[in-house]
C-alpha cells in the first residue's frame, strides 16, 4: 500500500508523495497591486497540485533544525536549496510527507493557508528550477556509441578506444537551456559542401531530437578539490529529462577537431519537475559490467543505475495525435550518474549548485529503443512512417514529446514530460 494524502492523487499520476520532485513557478491567476506577474518560487508536485514552498515556509512549518528559519524556499531559484545538502534535503522531504499525508491536520484542516499553498497545475507557469551556472553534456551510452560510430567512420572501428576508459563530454551553452514547452527555432548553419561548391548555408535541413537525462548538481567542490566517486551522489540532487535538440548537418561540418557547436547551442529543453535520488531509490539497480575495469578514482563501491522507462512521441505537423517513436530506459547508461560527476572534477573543475550535467543520448539494444532520429532512420537512409507523414529528420511544425515513469507495486514515480515544437528558421 501505498503512502497517503489528503490531496487526491490518481492511481497514475507520476506525482504521489512517494515522489514529491522539486520545481519553480509562478500563479498565473494573480497579479500584484502594481499589476507585475507574480514572483518565482519553488514548489513540490502532489497530484495535479503544486505545493507553494514559500507559502509553507513563510507559515513556520519547517521547523526542523536545518531548514528553521532559512530563505531557502523564499528564493526565485532553487539553487540555495540544492546546495545545503542531502541533509537539508531528507529534513525537507520527511517534512513535507507528514504536511501532505491524510494523518496530519496540520495543512489538512487549515483551510485559509491549504487554499494559498495549494495551486492546480493548469493555474501555474513552470520555469527552470535553477540558475544553470554550466552545462556539461556526456556521451555515456554504448549503444548510442556504437550507433553514431558506425554511420560516420564505418562498423570496423565505431567506438574509439578511450570511450572504455572514461566518461567522454563537452562543455555545452548554459544561456538556450530552456523549460519544457518552449518552441525551439530552427537553426542555421553551415553544412558540408557537395563537390566542388562552397559549404552549404541555410536553415539546418538535419534537425533532430536527443532522448536524454540529467543530473541537478546539489553542493559543489572547491576548485583544485576532486569529489570522490564514493560520494558523489551526495553532490547530485535529482535528475530532470532533457531534450538535446540537434542540427545534424551543422554538426557533422563542425565537430572536427574541437566537437559540438553550433549543431548543440540553439537550443536544450529540460523537463520543470526534479525527482530527487531519494524518490528514485526504491528503483535503484545493478550498473553495467564495466570491461576493462575503469581506473581506480571511477571504481566505485556501490556500481548502480536507475531503472526509469523512457518514451519519445512525435506529432507530425498537421496531425492531431503523437505517435510512439522510442522507448527505451536509463539503465541502458555504461557510465553512472556517481561516475561522471567524479571524472567531471579529477581535474580539480568545480561544480556549482544548480549546474546541470546531461548523460547524453541514451540508446539501447533494440531497435525501438534508439534515442535519436540519427540512429532511428540511420542518417535519414531509413525513413519513419508517422501516421502516414514520412520522416527522416524533424519538419517545421512537428512537436516532440519525452516522458518518464518509474512503476511500482503501489505508485508511480515519474518526470511528467519535456516538450518541444520545431519553429521555422529565421530569414
Amino acid at each position: 500500500m501505498g503512502l497517503r494524502s489528503f490531496v487526491e492523487v490518481f492511481p497514475d499520476s507520476h506525482f504521489p508523495l512517494e515522489n514529491l520532485p522539486y520545481g519553480v513557478f509562478r500563479p498565473t491567476s494573480t497579479t500584484r497591486g502594481d499589476g507585475s506577474r507574480p514572483a518565482p518560487r519553488p514548489g513540490v508536485a502532489i497530484g495535479d497540485f503544486v505545493l507553494d514552498l514559500s507559502v509553507i515556509s513563510a507559515a513556520g512549518l519547517f521547523d526542523g533544525p536545518i531548514l528553521k528559519d532559512s530563505p531557502c524556499f523564499l528564493q526565485p531559484s532553487l539553487n540555495m536549496f540544492v546546495g545545503m545538502g542531502r541533509p537539508a534535503w531528507k529534513e525537507a522531504r520527511l517534512t513535507l510527507q507528514r504536511l501532505l499525508s491524510a494523518e496530519d491536520p496540520t495543512l489538512r484542516d487549515n483551510t485559509s493557508l491549504r487554499e494559498k499553498s495549494l495551486l492546480n497545475m493548469n493555474e501555474v507557469e513552470m520555469l527552470l528550477p535553477t540558475v544553470i551556472g554550466d552545462y556539461t553534456d556526456f556521451f555515456s551510452s554504448m549503444h548510442h556509441a556504437k550507433n553514431c560510430g558506425t554511420i560516420f567512420r564505418g562498423p570496423e572501428n565505431p567506438i574509439p578506444v578511450n570511450w572504455f576508459h572514461l566518461p567522454i563530454a563537452y562543455h555545452g551553452r548554459a544561456s538556450s537551456v530552456v523549460i519544457s514547452g518552449t518552441d525551439i527555432i530552427r537553426p542555421r548553419g553551415q553544412g558540408y559542401p557537395t563537390e566542388k561548391s562552397p559549404p552549404y548555408f541555410g536553415p539546418t535541413q538535419k534537425l533532430d531530437f536527443e532522448l536524454e537525462m540529467a543530473a541537478i548538481v546539489g553542493p559543489g567542490n572547491e576548485l583544485g578539490k576532486p569529489i570522490n566517486v564514493d560520494e558523489a551522489a551526495d553532490h547530485i540532487f535529482g535528475l530532470v529529462l532533457m531534450n538535446d535538440w540537434s542540427a545534424r548537418d551543422i554538426q557533422a561540418w563542425e565537430y572536427v577537431p574541437l566537437g559540438p557547436f553550433l549543431g548543440k547551442s540553439f537550443g536544450t529543453t529540460i523537463s520543470p519537475w526534479i525527482v530527487t535520488l531519494d524518490a528514485l531509490e526504491p528503483f535503484a539497480c545493478d550498473g553495467p559490467k564495466q570491461d576493462p575495469q575503469p581506473l581506480p578514482y571511477l571504481a566505485e563501491s556501490k556500481h548502480i543505475n536507475y531503472d526509469i522507462p523512457l518514451e519519445v512521441w512525435i506529432k507530425p505537423a498537421g496531425h492531431e495525435h503523437p505517435v510512439i517513436v522510442t522507448r527505451s530506459n536509463f539503465n541502458n547508461l555504461y557510465w553512472t550518474l556517481t561516475q561522471q560527476l567524479a571524472h567531471h572534477t579529477i581535474n580539480g573543475c568545480n561544480l556549482r549548485p544548480g549546474d546541470l550535467l546531461g548523460t547524453g543520448t541514451i540508446s539501447g539494444p533494440e531497435a525501438e529503443s534508439l534515442g535519436c532520429l540519427l540512429e532511428l532512420t540511420w542518417n535519414g537512409q531509413k525513413p519513419l512512417n508517422l501516421i502516414g507523414a514520412a520522416r527522416k529528420f524533424l519538419e517545421d511544425g512537428d512537436e516532440v514529446f519525452f516522458t518518464a515513469c518509474c512503476k511500482g507495486k503501489d505508485y508511480n514515480v515519474g518526470f511528467g514530460s519535456c516538450t518541444g515544437k520545431v519553429l521555422p528558421a529565421i530569414p
